[in-house]
């Protein structure tokens, strides 16, 4: 048996369930700040749109994905129909099934089916990136202290956006994106540090996801598809460079 891999058993054994719960509220202070910056921006392109506060919190509570928001918040501004609307946000959200099924892989084989399903719904890049990363196995009550103080961030945000966000000034609400950037590199930074193949895999991330921006036909592709290719591809390379050991 892998010596670190024992340990993280044996500290994982004797933390509870509210232990994991708290500390997950803790590491999710971060990425609740990146929310609610970018989801006040979302509350009022969705007050311009025509929605009201409460249609645009219950968007938020039930899709919690910024990209996807987004796009349906253009969409409804556009007219767009009801399956155009469904059929879009599926594709942009596709990521989120790759990334689910790579959570399934750090829970216990014997974990309640609903805990599993729960877990489903706490799948976001900043909830996944801090879930992925835990030692052994994923406890998911650590995945839902991240996600509810995360969640609240984004639907309070959202909601807020809409009823106040429309008296402030366009420079304020436009400098409220920069909250995301620090968001991510309170996710990266970590894990980096403590690995330098971690980092490097996300600095050849970077470079990967530039070059699909900018590279003619590459650009043409979505976001949601680009990132599952990027992730099937250098998640791939990584595995088969430096696999996990399993425990014994």
């Amino acid at each position: 048996m892998n010596p670190s891999n024992s340990s993280s058993g044996n500290t994982q054994t004797t933390m509870s369930n509210t232990s994991w719960f708290l500390r997950g509220l803790r590491h999710g202070i971060p990425i609740c700040a990146g929310y609610f910056a970018v989801s006040f921006a979302l509350g009022i392109t969705a007050r311009n749109a025509g929605m009201s506060a409460i249609q645009s919190f219950i968007m938020s509570l039930t899709m919690l994905a910024s990209s996807g928001e987004f796009a349906a918040v253009t969409m409804i501004s556009a007219g767009a129909g009801f399956i155009e609307l469904i059929t879009t946000s599926l594709i942009i959200n596709l990521r989120y099934f790759l990334m689910g099924c790579s959570l399934t892989q750090k829970l216990r084989p014997n974990e309640n089916p609903i805990h599993r399903f729960l877990v489903a719904y706490c799948v976001t890049d900043e909830i996944f990136g801090l879930s992925v990363t835990t030692e052994g196995y994923l406890c998911p009550f650590y995945t839902y202290g991240i996600t509810i103080i995360s969640a609240a961030g984004w639907v309070i945000g959202t909601f807020l956006g809409n009823v106040v966000g429309s008296i402030l000034p366009e420079f304020v609400t436009n400098g409220l994106s920069v909250a995301m950037y620090g968001m991510f590199l309170a996710v990266i930074i970590p894990p980096s540090r403590k690995s330098r193949f971690i980092g490097i895999l996300v600095v050849l991330s970077m470079a990967a996801s530039w070059c699909f921006s900018v590279l003619p036909g590459l650009s043409s592709i979505s976001s949601g598809f680009r990132i599952i290719i990027l992730t099937i591809i250098i998640a791939g390379i990584a595995a088969v460079i430096k696999p996990v050991e399993a425990d014994s």
